[in-house]
């Protein structure tokens, strides 16, 4: 025997999804990733907006400050040169993701070759020979081969709670299993552009199960027989394509979230040009009307809903980095790396 391995090396996961691997509150998880970027940008203008309120509200002589204009043409003056270094920025983003499509047409055969050479393997493992093009399909089926080799794993080892080795093969099998039927059901009405199919790539956490794998083999080679070993190996085989395979996907959202972010920050930033423009040009606050509403000055009022709707493009901008950059912290590695916290028991063993 090479090495050894504890039943907490090998097993089975107590938490399948991304959100719950995270350990962070399924609601915020939902307002970071899942939640439509459109409800996300209206939520956070709702919330800048009563928060202008609120200190109008409670600040003793606001309205007289407002009605002096001096600060009104410093802010708006500062958020026209914010919306337009805004629309600078997304312009920048827009040649950062087309620069990736743009090549010669020797580094495009390439990247064509590299594709059809990653899809001939995976289709290899599906016996198939031709894999799934739209890319919800592919990691179904991808997901469902895994899901395949993990019940044929099982099947290969008898039942015995006291040996290790049949326990720690048991076990990886009935959490890949049960993993996979969670995913598999997630991506059956899912479409490439939708979130779903990435937050479904994202909850099958193929890095865990392939060190366990790895662990297994090389812990047990001298004990397990050697159909299993061979279909470990196989199961292994699928994990590692897997790894490319959603990163790979997940790139190409990302690349597909920057184009909508582009798009949305360049049509708000038309009204809120509109906007900052026409409070510094037209807008007399000491002409404003003095009635109150809610106890806050005509003049207040008209200042906090242009400024609000003059940061729409900044808070669309915030709605969307947020969710890439959740997403990007949370799988920062490739391949058997383990680096959440919540997630470092039973993994930092080496064999003795």
């Amino acid at each position: 025997m090479s090495g050894s391995a504890t039943t907490d090396d090998v097993g089975a996961d107590a938490e399948e999804t991304i959100a719950e691997r995270a350990g962070r509150d399924t609601r915020l998880s939902y307002l970071l990733v899942e939640a439509d970027r459109r409800l996300v940008t209206a939520g956070l203008l709702a919330g800048v907006l009563g928060s202008l309120l609120l200190v109008v509200a409670i600040v003793p002589g606001a309205e007289a400050a407002v009605r002096s204009s001096d600060p009104i043409e410093t802010l708006f003056q500062a958020l026209v040169g914010a919306t337009v270094t805004g629309v600078t920025l997304v312009l920048t983003l827009n040649q950062l993701v087309l620069s990736q499509e743009l090549g010669a047409a020797g580094d495009q055969r390439e990247r064509m070759d590299g594709a059809m050479e990653f899809r001939q393997d995976v289709a290899d493992f599906l016996e198939d020979p031709v894999a799934p093009a739209e890319p919800s399909a592919f990691l179904r089926a991808m997901v469902t081969a895994t899901a395949a080799r993990a019940e044929t794993l099982g099947d290969s080892v008898v039942d015995d709670p006291d040996d290790e080795a049949t326990k720690g093969v048991r076990d990886l099998a009935d959490g890949v299993t049960t993993a996979a039927d969670g995913v598999v059901d997630s991506l059956s009405d899912s479409t490439f552009g939708q979130y779903e199919v990435v937050d479904a790539a994202l909850d099958f956490e193929y890095s865990r199960k392939l060190y366990r794998a790895r662990r297994l083999r090389t812990a047990y080679a001298d004990e397990l027989s050697d159909e299993t070993c061979e279909t470990l190996a196989e199961l292994e085989g699928l994990l590692r394509l897997f790894g490319p395979a959603r990163e790979h996907f997940k790139t190409l959202y990302f690349q597909s979230e920057l184009v909508d972010l582009s798009r949305f920050v360049l049509f708000a930033s038309l009204p809120s040009l509109v906007v900052t423009v026409s409070v510094l040009a037209f807008f007399d606050a000491s002409a404003a009307p003095t009635t109150t509403v809610l106890g806050i000055g005509g003049a207040s009022l008209v200042v906090c809903v242009a400024t609000a709707l003059a940061l729409v493009p900044f808070l669309v901008l915030l709605s969307y980095v947020l969710r890439i950059a959740t997403i990007t912290g949370r799988t920062l590695s490739i391949g058997p790396f383990i680096l959440r916290e919540t997630d470092r028991e039973g993994t930092t063993e080496t064999s003795e």
